[in-house]
């Protein structure tokens, strides 16, 4: 089995708190060499500044390559342009660009009307800058607002053609899903890495309900599993088995880039790395 290139998402702190959880868990990850960190946008923008301030920094301090998200919505696409003009400014060279979520208790995306109307829109912008390696979200399931999965491959496709490098997808709980996928982006074109997006299961309950929120399949073995290791009380220990298994699944297959959203509580993404090889680099610098 093949050693697998990491990265990781984390979510911008919104207390004093929450500042230092995101530090600790930085601390205790950047040890196994990512290849990227990003930081997310909270739905309907409403991170917008914490997500500048905590990429800053986070470039500033940590020696990490930092990717920012960026999202079109609630901004008009001179204010959209102008954050990616900041992060470049500082440094930031790495975006993951999204439409985005919309506001909580909204009727679905609507576009600002000064602002950019989908995704590929934003990322024809970006790439005509020249200044940023830009990834993407994919979808190895349906989205829920998609016609079908066909629909989704041919918007990636079209997210490719506009100047996107790589595509982030959404977590999904078993190989074959994302297997399928990757097969049928390359039957359509689409050359650009597609790299799994995996989630560690911290709380079964929450990762279930926002599963079903996301159009993930959680499959039924799943949870039996989870249901008796509760009672159990052995969740950590069956959740690094299943995220450890999921990976290895992928790596027997050809995959060899894994993207954890880290939820930025560190231990199990560590432990799950460990598992599969990717052990901490010592850096010179830090040899007496």
């Amino acid at each position: 089995m093949t050693t697998p290139q990491v990265s990781f998402e984390f979510f911008p702190p919104q207390s004093l708190e929450a500042s230092f959880r995101l530090w600790d868990t930085v601390q205790a990850l950047a040890p196994l060499d990512p290849r990227f960190v990003s930081v997310t946008y909270g739905a309907g923008g409403t991170t917008r500044d914490l997500t500048r301030d905590a990429v800053a920094t986070l470039h500033k301090s940590s020696g990490l390559n930092v990717a920012a998200h960026l999202t079109c919505v609630n901004a008009s696409k001179a204010e959209t342009l102008q954050i990616a003009r900041d992060f470049a400014d500082a440094g930031v060279n790495e975006i993951v660009a999204l439409r985005g979520d919309p506001p909580k208790g909204s009727n679905g995306f609507q576009p600002h009307p000064e602002g950019f109307a989908n995704s590929v829109e934003l990322i024809e912008a970006l790439s005509e800058s020249g200044d940023f390696t830009i990834r993407v979200g994919a979808y190895p399931e349906k989205h829920p607002e998609a016609a079908d999965m066909q629909a989704d491959i041919d918007w990636l496709k079209r997210k490719i053609d506009a100047g996107a490098d790589e595509a982030l997808t959404q977590f999904f709980f078993e190989a074959e899903g994302f297997l399928r996928f990757r097969d049928a982006c390359a039957k359509a074109g689409i050359t650009a890495p597609i790299v799994p997006g995996i989630l560690p299961i911290e709380n079964w309950k929450g990762v279930r309900n926002f599963a079903r929120r996301c159009g993930t399949t959680v499959p039924t073995w799943l949870e039996d599993a989870f249901e008796k290791a509760t009672r159990d009380d052995r969740e950590d220990l069956l959740a690094t088995a299943v995220c450890t298994e999921l990976c290895s699944d992928l790596l027997d297959e050809g995959v060899d880039t894994l993207h954890f959203y880290t939820l930025n509580r560190p231990e199990l993404t560590r432990d799950v790395c460990h598992a599969l090889g990717v052990t901490p680099q010592v850096r010179l610098e830090n040899v007496a």
